[in-house]
């Protein structure tokens, strides 16, 4: 019997896609739908398993993570790319890491909930309407607006597909800018520096890495205009995180709307959930149901597959 553990399950819902009596006989899975406190509590809980199935990188899965749990044989993660998984470390232990696929499309639509949310002060006037109160705000047009874009790959691409529809201009900058691309969806190529000074509306699609860590700072704050919105969908890092709370005191731009954060679960007493001009969702880019769905039966049938000795979806 394969000891499988299920991390990071916070709705309870694998069971919902996943009939487990039907493997009965051959994965003891086990569902955590809380995330670990640290790392000795993580690895306390896991040691004994053959299989984790990870959700997406709520978990860091680090050297000495892996290092302590000495019947690890797999990691299951959703989606095909997954910075928290050490990958070297399951090599050097021929550890079988798989993934899935993901659709990309969640997190462009959520993009847009949030750039309209900002926008029609969405937030303000839900609150103020149950309180018992009537248009209390007055909200911006997009079209006409400039709306840039830091990144234009799968994601980025369909937001600016989106923004034109609205008949906005759309700008782009990024390390390795596409040109073809941008050409091709109507896009204005800009420098970082043209793009934070033009933009009214400013949203990261890039992948976080070195490169991107930080990219947003206070001197990126100071070129912004003051009318600026920000949108977070990517991942927390990119922008830092102290001079944005700094920022958004100040009134150094007008809001910013997040998806993502440094520690997540964003915690309870975090500044950030206090302050009028931030719009804040918990990580709900690609949680949906066709994309759960998506996760938990290809996460099942990659177990399956390694155990029949022809792994798919290989990552490492």
């Amino acid at each position: 019997m394969i000891k499988v553990a299920v991390l990071d399950d916070y709705q309870n819902i694998f069971r919902e896609f996943i009939d487990i009596d039907k493997y009965k006989n051959k994965f003891d899975f086990k569902i955590f739908t809380k995330p670990f406190q640290n790392e000795d509590e993580a690895l306390l809980e896991l040691e004994n398993f053959d299989a984790i199935l990870v959700m997406r990188e709520r978990t860091k899965i680090s050297k000495s993570l892996i290092t302590g749990m000495k019947n690890l044989k797999y990691i299951i993660t959703s989606g095909m790319r997954n910075k928290a998984i050490d990958l070297e470390e399951t090599k050097k232990r021929k550890i079988i890491v798989c993934g899935t696929d993901i659709n990309s499309n969640p997190t462009a639509e959520i993009t847009w909930a949030l750039i309209l949310g900002l926008m029609r002060n969405m937030k303000q006037e839900i609150d103020n309407m149950f309180q018992g109160y009537w248009q209390t705000t007055i909200g911006l047009e997009l079209k006409g607006k400039v709306l840039g874009i830091i990144g234009l790959g799968k994601i980025g691409s369909q937001v600016a597909k989106i923004g034109k529809a609205f008949g906005m201009q759309i700008v782009a900058w990024s390390e390795n800018l596409n040109l073809s691309i941008a050409n091709e969806l109507g896009v204005l190529p800009m420098s970082k520096e043209e793009l934070l000074k033009q933009s009214d509306i400013i949203s990261l699609h890039v992948v976080l890495g070195d490169k991107y860590r930080n990219l947003i700072t206070k001197k990126e704050f100071n070129i912004m205009k003051k009318t600026c919105f920000l949108i977070n969908t990517s991942r927390g890092p990119i922008i830092n995180e102290k001079d944005l709370v700094e920022a958004l005191e100040e009134d150094a731009i007008a809001g910013v709307g997040l998806d993502v954060y440094d520690i997540e679960p964003l915690p309870q007493d975090h500044k950030l959930r206090f302050l009028p001009n931030a719009l804040l969702l918990p990580h709900l880019g690609y949680v949906t149901e066709e994309n759960y769905s998506k996760f938990y039966t290809q996460m099942v049938e990659n177990l399956e597959s390694c155990l029949s000795g022809k792994p798919t979806r290989i990552l490492n």
